[in-house]
């Protein structure tokens, strides 16, 4: 019988959701603290929360036994695409509606999130 909730889906939820906060608190650190503009702190804040996500996403989510070389260069070349869907979600939100950034940077995660799972269930750590 088919589970439409796995353990794999609530494992990749949790650490989504710690990626996501990685994403977040390093886009704040970079945009608010730093005060680095929009762009640059959205591509600092991927590359930090990518590394994350992978690691946690090998080890947790998938268990992949997997070449490290061949996964890290296919995990990243997939989120090279999460990269332009959130970039252009935060550039339109933040710098041209001028929405709240965090409210934005949360809206684009959630996008973001469901999409890299996709990518990484079928596209890197397949079986």
């Amino acid at each position: 019988m088919y589970k439409l909730v796995d353990k794999e889906i609530i494992m990749y939820l949790i650490f989504g959701v710690l990626t996501t906060l990685v994403n977040i608190i390093v886009f704040y650190i970079t945009s608010d603290l730093f005060m680095i503009a929009t762009i640059p702190s959205n591509i600092i804040a991927w590359i930090l929360s990518v590394l994350f996500a992978y690691v946690t996403n090998r080890c947790f989510v998938f268990s992949s036994k997997g070449d490290i070389k061949k996964e890290l260069l296919s995990f990243f070349s997939v989120r090279l695409l999460s990269l332009v869907i959130d970039t252009i979600i935060v550039y339109i939100g933040i710098d041209v509606l001028m929405f709240d950034p965090l409210v934005v940077k949360i809206a684009s995660n959630i996008v973001v999130v469901i999409a890299n799972y996709i990518f990484s269930k079928f596209l890197v750590f397949k079986k």
